[in-house]
C-alpha cells in the first residue's frame, strides 16, 4: 500500500517539474514583455537579467504559502486518501490547462488555476463527506463551511475584477499624462527618437528623463521591498515595521534622490530608461518567483509531506488516518528552492512556448500595424463604433486649438523605432512601473491582484494612450484582449469543473482510477511537447520576421517573392492532400477523414487569411510605382488559393452528409473513371506545387494548357454522368454527388491556372 503511494508522490514531483517549466513559460509574460518589445538590449541580455532574478527570487523565498495545505481545506478533517486524490486530480489538471493555454500563446494565471482546482477538488470531497454525515471529534455534523475555506476563492475573484479594470484605466491615464511630457520624440543616450534629427533642449530633456526616471526606480525599488522581497529570511519583522512606518519619508527621499542622480547621468548621455527597463524586468521576475512558486510547487511538496506523516503515524487504513499535520505552516527546505530556481531559469532561456506567449502580449501593443493574431468579433466591432461615436462626441464639445495642439503630442508618425521594436523606452517604462506599483499596492491592502493580470492590462491600456490602436487594428486588438480575458475566467471555471470530475472518478475508482489518470497525463504531456511545426510553416514566419527587420527594399523585395511562393506551395500542398483524402473517403466510405478534414480546411482559411496580412504590410513597405503594375497578379494569385479551399469545402459538406447517412456508394463502375479524373488532378497539382518550390516558371504555360486539356476531359467525363441519371436503375443521390465532385474538380484546375499565371505575372514580367 505504501508503494502505491509513494509511486504517487514520485509521479507529483515530476509533474512538479513539469509545472514548473510551463509554470515558467506562461508567466515569462509578465516579465520579459517590455523590455523585449521596446528592444532595449539583446534577447540574451534581458533573458539573463531576468533569469537572475528569477533564481533570487526562487532562492530567497521562505519557501511555501499553505494555501495547498490548509488555504483551501481544512485538512484535519480529510483522510490521508482523500488529500491524495485531490493532490493528483491538482496537479493533472494544471499541467493539462496550463500547457493547452501555453500552446495557444495565451497567458493565464497559475494562482487562479491552482486554487479553483484546489477549490474543485476539495470541494467535491466535501460534498462525499457531508453526504456521508461525517462528523468533528465532538460529534458535530460538518458542514461545508467547515471543510472548505472559500475565502481565499471569494478574494482571488475580486482581484480579477479588480485588478482587470483598475490597471487598465490607470494604465491609459498614466500613458496618456506621459505621452503628453515626452511627445513621441524626444532626446535620450545622446540621441533622439525623431527621424528628422532634431535633439531638443539638453537641460530640459535630461530634466525630464531624470525625474522620470527617478520616479521609476524609486518605485521599482519599493516593489522590490513589498513583493520581491517580502518573503525573505532577512526581512525580519523589526525591519517591516520600520519599512511601514517610514513609508512616505523612503518613498519621498528615493524620489528625490534618484532624479537628481538620474538627472546627471541623462545629461552625460548614459542610457537611463534602458537601465530603468532592465532594472524592473529583473524585480518583476524576482517577485514571480518568490510569491508564485508555491503555484507550482506548492500541492507536490504538501503531497510529500503527508506521505511522509503518514508513513511514520499512520498505523489506520489510507481512508482513516486524518491529516492534523497539515494544519500546521509549512517550512520549505532550501535544496527544494534552489533547485526550482534552477528548473525556472533553464525554462525561461530555453522554452519556445514563453516566446510564444510574449509575442502574444507585444503583438497586442504594439505601435505599428503589421500581422494581426486575432480576427473580429460582434462585441469588438460594437466596442468600436461605439467608442468612435464617443469620441466624435467630445471632439465636438473641447475646442479646436486644444484638440490642435494635443494632436501635436502624439506625433507617432515622426517618431524612429529601434530596429525591431514594437514601442519606445518611455511606454516599456511606465509598463513596467505602474505593474510593479500596483501589485504593491494590493499587497499592501492585502488584496491579492494577479501578476499575469496586472501587466498585461496595464500594456493593453498604455498602447491604448498611445494611439496604437487604428481604426484598422482596433477591432482586432480588442478581440484579442477580449480572448485573453476571457481565456482567464475559462481558466478558473475549467479547473473547478475539471478537478471536481477528476477528484471523484479516482475516488471511486480508486488506484485503477489514479494509475489511468497518471497514463493520460503522461500521453498528453508527450504528445504536446513533441508536435512541431511543420518546417515551411517556420520558414513562412522566418521570413516575416526578417521582411519586418529589414529596411532594404530590394532585400524586402526578394523575401516577399519567396513568401509569396512558400505560402502559396503550402496551399498547393494542403489541396493536394486534403482533395486526395477526402475522394479516397468517399469510395471507401470512411467518415472520420471527411470530418477532420471540415475543421482542417477552417484552419487552412485562417492560414491563407494570415499571410495575405503579411504580405499587403510588406508590398505597403515597396515603392508604390514598383507594386502598382504588380498589385494585380498577387491577387489573382492569392484570390485563386482562397477559391481553391472553397471549392474543398464545397466538395466537403455533401460528402460529409452523404458518408455520414451511409447513402449508396458510387457503383464499382464508375470508379475507374472517377479515379482516373482524381489523378489528373492531383498529377497537375504536383507539377504547379514542384514550379513553386523551384522558382522555375520556365514551363508555366505548358501547365496551363494541360489544366485546360484536363478540364475538357473532366468536362465530357460530368457529361456522360449526367446522361446516367436518366437509368431508371441509377441511384439518383450518388450520380448527382460525382457530378458535383466533378464540377468542382474542373473549378480547381481552373483556380490553379489562374494562381500560376499570377504567380508569373508578379515575380517575372512588368505586363
Amino acid at each position: 500500500m505504501d508503494t502505491i503511494f509513494l509511486g504517487i508522490v514520485i509521479f507529483l514531483c515530476v509533474l512538479a517539474v513539469f509545472d514548473l517549466v510551463v509554470g515558467v513559460s506562461n508567466d515569462a509574460v509578465n516579465f520579459l514583455n517590455s523590455a523585449i518589445g521596446a528592444k532595449v538590449a539583446k534577447f540574451r541580455t534581458i533573458v539573463t537579467i531576468a533569469a537572475i532574478g528569477v533564481f533570487a527570487g526562487a532562492a530567497m523565498s521562505n519557501g511555501m504559502m499553505d494555501v495547498a495545505r490548509h488555504g483551501i481545506m481544512t485538512p484535519e478533517y480529510f483522510t490521508f486518501y482523500e488529500v491524495m486524490c485531490v493532490f493528483l486530480a491538482v496537479m493533472v489538471t494544471d499541467v493539462i490547462l496550463l500547457d493547452i493555454f501555453n500552446t495557444l500563446g495565451m497567458p493565464t494565471s497559475t494562482t487562479v488555476s491552482m486554487v479553483f482546482e484546489l477549490l474543485g477538488g476539495a470541494f467535491a470531497i466535501a460534498i462525499l463527506k457531508i453526504t456521508h454525515g461525517a462528523t468533528s471529534a465532538d460529534g458535530t455534523l460538518l458542514g461545508l463551511g467547515d471543510l472548505l475555506n472559500t475565502e481565499k476563492a471569494i478574494s482571488v475573484i475580486m482581484g480579477i475584477f479588480l485588478s482587470v479594470a483598475i490597471a487598465f484605466v490607470v494604465g491609459t491615464i498614466v500613458m496618456w499624462i506621459s505621452r503628453m511630457v515626452f511627445t513621441f520624440t524626444y532626446r535620450v543616450n545622446g540621441k533622439t527618437t525623431a527621424y528628422n534629427g532634431d535633439m531638443g533642449g539638453l537641460t530640459s530633456s535630461s530634466l525630464k528623463i531624470g525625474i522620470f526616471s527617478g520616479i521609476a526606480v524609486t518605485s521599482i525599488i519599493w516593489f522590490l521591498l513589498i513583493n520581491g522581497l517580502k518573503g525573505s529570511s532577512f526581512m525580519s519583522p523589526e525591519l517591516k515595521e520600520m519599512i511601514n512606518a517610514n513609508t512616505w519619508y523612503i518613498l519621498g527621499g528615493g524620489v528625490l534622490v534618484f532624479s537628481i542622480i538620474m538627472t546627471i547621468l541623462s545629461a552625460f548621455k548614459l542610457p537611463v530608461l534602458k537601465f530603468v527597463v532592465l532594472l524592473g524586468t529583473f524585480a518583476l521576475a524576482m517577485a514571480f518567483a518568490g510569491n508564485d512558486l508555491v503555484n507550482f510547487v506548492g500541492v507536490p511538496l504538501t503531497g510529500l509531506e503527508a506521505y511522509q506523516d503518514y508513513v511514520a503515524n499512520g498505523s489506520d487504513a489510507p481512508d482513516a488516518f486524518m491529516m492534523h499535520s497539515l494544519m500546521d505552516s509549512a517550512h520549505t527546505p532550501t535544496i527544494f528552492l534552489i533547485l526550482a530556481g534552477v528548473v525556472m531559469v533553464l525554462s525561461l532561456i530555453f522554452s519556445k512556448k514563453a516566446q510564444n506567449v510574449v509575442k502574444t502580449s507585444v503583438d497586442l501593443s504594439r505601435q505599428d500595424e503589421g500581422d494581426e493574431m486575432f480576427g473580429s468579433s460582434p462585441v469588438a466591432r460594437t466596442l468600436v463604433r461605439n467608442s468612435n461615436a464617443t469620441s466624435k462626441f467630445i471632439t465636438k464639445i473641447i475646442p479646436d486649438n486644444i484638440l490642435h495642439w494635443i494632436d501635436t503630442r502624439f506625433n507617432s508618425e515622426e517618431m524612429k523605432l529601434s530596429q525591431g521594436a514594437a514601442f519606445d523606452l518611455i511606454r516599456a517604462a511606465v509598463n513596467l512601473v505602474l505593474a510593479g506599483l500596483l501589485v504593491a499596492i494590493g499587497t499592501s491592502l492585502k488584496l491579492p491582484l494577479s501578476t499575469t493580470y496586472v501587466t498585461f492590462m496595464v500594456a493593453m491600456g498604455t498602447s491604448l494612450a498611445d494611439r496604437a490602436w487604428s481604426r484598422e487594428s482596433a477591432v482586432f486588438r480588442i478581440t484579442g484582449v477580449l480572448s485573453v480575458i476571457g481565456g482567464w475566467f475559462i481558466t478558473a471555471g475549467a479547473a473547478f469543473i475539471f478537478c471536481f470530475l477528476l477528484t471523484n472518478t479516482m475516488y471511486f475508482g480508486s488506484y485503477i482510477a489514479m494509475a489511468l489518470a497518471i497514463i493520460l497525463a503522461i500521453y498528453l504531456l508527450v504528445r504536446s511537447n513533441f508536435k512541431k511545426k511543420k518546417g515551411d510553416e517556420r520558414n513562412i514566419e522566418s521570413l516575416f520576421s526578417q521582411i519586418l527587420k529589414s529596411k532594404d527594399k530590394a532585400i524586402i523585395w526578394g523575401l516577399l517573392c519567396e513568401h509569396i511562393r512558400n505560402g502559396n506551395a503550402v496551399r498547393l500542398k494542403f489541396v493536394i492532400d486534403t482533395y486526395g483524402s477526402m475522394t479516397d473517403a468517399f469510395l471507401r466510405e470512411q467518415y472520420q477523414p471527411l470530418r477532420r478534414a471540415s475543421s482542417q480546411i477552417e484552419e487552412e482559411r485562417k492560414s491563407l487569411k494570415r499571410q495575405r496580412k503579411q504580405e499587403i504590410v510588406t508590398m505597403q513597405r515597396l515603392d508604390p510605382m514598383q507594386m502598382m503594375s504588380r498589385n494585380t497578379w498577387y491577387f489573382l494569385g492569392i484570390n485563386s488559393c482562397q477559391q481553391m479551399l472553397y471549392c474543398l469545402k464545397r466538395i466537403n459538406e455533401p460528402l460529409r452528409e452523404h458518408v455520414g447517412n451511409s447513402f449508396s456508394p458510387l457503383p464499382n463502375a464508375y470508379h475507374e473513371r472517377f479515379n482516373d479524373a482524381k489523378e489528373s488532378v492531383l498529377n497537375l497539382y504536383n507539377r504547379a506545387l514542384n514550379m513553386l518550390e523551384t522558382g522555375d516558371f520556365t514551363n508555366a504555360e505548358a501547365l496551363r494548357n494541360d489544366c485546360t486539356t484536363i478540364q475538357q476531359q473532366i468536362s465530357r467525363d460530368r457529361k456522360r454522368a449526367l446522361d446516367s441519371t436518366q437509368d431508371e436503375t441509377a441511384n439518383l443521390n450518388t450520380l448527382l454527388l460525382t457530378i458535383h465532385i466533378l464540377q468542382e474538380s474542373q473549378e480547381l484546375i481552373g483556380y490553379l491556372r489562374h494562381m500560376i499565371r499570377g504567380m508569373n505575372k508578379f515575380a517575372g514580367s512588368e505586363d
